[in-house]
């Protein structure tokens, strides 16, 4: 064994792990940053550090799907959003993170919220009485920022739903005054346009591809560094770095995919590194037309 210079100082401990605790080892979700990640949870922060008034600024970020959106915001919530009690012993939840409901609906949108505080609610009550018990959480817990996730999914549903739902979190973010955070794909956007109010109320940030570039090599570098492998694979070389970014096609998602899915292969063969040979095997992980195909 080399003197595990490849991988991270806080790792290196799993090479003592016998292979099937270092593949479990890579199953475990673990935050790699990056620069474009970085500016999201700044601007994230700034929100929920934002004094209060009257207008409160809102945002929707957006990219493809699986590249990151929502392990951004969910690595924010690990760092700000843990609820703690305050010296006044009152309950303090500073970041809801909520999942849209599968269709625009204005009712499933509150029970949705509720869900995230596991507040019992019935739900035979009327949406008059859970947006008033949506409200009174948020006052309660001390709440200074609502995230929704999935947003493109209000997409689904008519003109009418849409509006009622857009509509409904407006009242929300006056109500409260507290900024609003839509997470989604890029058809998002398409939520917004349902009344002009809307969309000047929210400002649009998209987490792009990436390129094939230097950032990608240190993006593909630092995923090296959590792989449980006994030898360097050298991913940062220009051929290993470009044949990674045509079979993820710059999608952080797929990259991570297909990594994890070789660093397993060059754990259970013995190669302990990820080899060209490797990779090439395992490029079933690239989306086709939505479909992963398996070989």
């Amino acid at each position: 064994m080399n003197d595990l210079q490849h991988i991270h100082p806080d790792f290196r401990h799993v090479m003592d792990l016998n292979d099937e605790q270092r593949v479990r080892f890579l199953l475990e979700p673990r935050w790699i940053g990056y620069p474009a990640a970085f500016d999201i949870l700044e601007v994230l922060r700034g929100l929920l550090t934002t004094p209060t008034r009257p207008r409160m600024p809102n945002l929707l970020l957006i990219g493809d799907s699986n590249n990151g959106k929502t392990t951004i915001v969910r690595r924010f919530f690990e760092l700000h959003g843990q609820g703690y009690v305050n010296s006044q012993a009152e309950p303090v939840k500073p970041i809801i993170l909520a999942e849209a409901p599968p269709s625009a609906d204005e009712k499933a949108l509150y029970i949705s919220i509720l869900e995230s505080f596991w507040a019992p609610y019935r739900a035979s009550d009327s949406t008059s009485k859970l947006r008033y018990q949506v409200v009174h959480m948020f006052r309660t817990c001390h709440v200074r920022l609502l995230i929704i996730d999935e947003f493109h999914s209000l997409l689904t549903g008519s003109a009418i739903k849409q509006r009622e739902v857009m509509n409904a979190l407006k009242t929300l973010c006056n109500t409260l005054a507290i900024p609003i955070v839509g997470v989604g794909t890029t058809d998002a956007v398409r939520v917004l346009h349902t009344d002009p109010q809307h969309a000047s109320r929210f400002d649009v940030m998209t987490l792009r591809k990436w390129e094939l570039d230097p950032s990608f090599q240190r993006l593909v570098s630092s995923f090296e560094t959590i792989l449980p492998l006994r030898q360097p694979s050298e991913l940062r070389k220009p051929e290993t770095t470009t044949l990674l970014h045509s079979i993820s096609g710059g999608n952080t998602g797929d990259l991570h995919r297909l990594l994890m899915e070789c660093a397993k292969s060059a754990i259970t063969s013995g190669t302990e590194k990820i080899t060209k040979a490797i990779i090439e095997k395992h490029a079933w992980v690239k989306p086709t037309r939505g479909i992963r195909e398996l070989l």
